[in-house]
């Protein structure tokens, strides 16, 4: 009864923020906080369901965070959804890690950042943050990397597992919200890693309804 009854409120809570979303749009509420004290939250939430599935869950604080403005109810939602989403897809015994660092992140590239990039990146100031929810389940063909963070969109195969498809849909809206972006790098048989950025001072963001870029 337990179970049932956190499903369904995970259900209409999905439903509620997408309707949300589409008539009133998004509206974001920047305040300088503390990150790594939001994601220890959201793990200790998590933590039993993890324990009880027999999933190791690890997250270590990083101190060379800022603190900066972000918007925390929707990042705790968007690291929410995305453990969630590793929760139904790692199997007993799989393990899950969370994993936040500062980073330099040049707008103007549409694509993640090559090896060499990254290495001249290190030589400039951090101007965002990145956080990473991976885990040792099936993985995700390539695909339907982009497709994952549109509405309702279910991986083939996958039917009969339990949610609204609405997710990792919700999760692209907030982080786009917040001026960042969003990406996952994963292969079949090899887990899957999704990331996301957002930058530490606020911007203008595209919006909610667009697709991921």
């Amino acid at each position: 009864m337990r179970d049932s009854g956190k499903r369904l409120q995970d259900f209409i809570q999905d439903f509620l923020t997408y309707s949300a979303l589409e008539v009133d749009g998004l509206r974001m509420k920047f305040e300088k906080g503390d990150l790594n004290e939001c994601l220890s939250g959201v793990c200790r939430i998590w933590s039993n369901r993890f324990q009880e599935k027999g999933i190791a869950l690890y997250f270590l604080p990083n101190d060379k965070i800022p603190h900066f403005p972000f918007d925390a109810p929707k990042l705790e939602r968007i690291i929410s959804n995305l453990l969630e989403n590793a929760f139904k897809f790692t199997p007993q015994s799989g393990t899950v890690w969370l994993h936040a660092e500062p980073s330099m992140w040049e707008r103007r590239a549409a694509s993640v950042p090559s090896t060499s990039e990254r290495r001249r990146q290190n030589l400039s100031h951090p101007n965002s943050v990145k956080m990473t929810v991976a885990d040792t389940g099936p993985g995700i063909p390539a695909e339907f990397h982009v497709e994952v963070f549109d509405d309702f969109f279910r991986l083939p195969g996958t039917e009969s597992q339990e949610g609204t498809g609405l997710g990792l849909a919700i999760a692209r809206r907030f982080v786009q919200g917040m001026g960042g972006k969003i990406w996952v790098e994963s292969e079949p048989g090899a887990g899957s890693k999704f990331s996301f950025l957002i930058p530490f001072k606020p911007v203008m963001a595209v919006s909610g309804k667009g697709k991921n870029r």
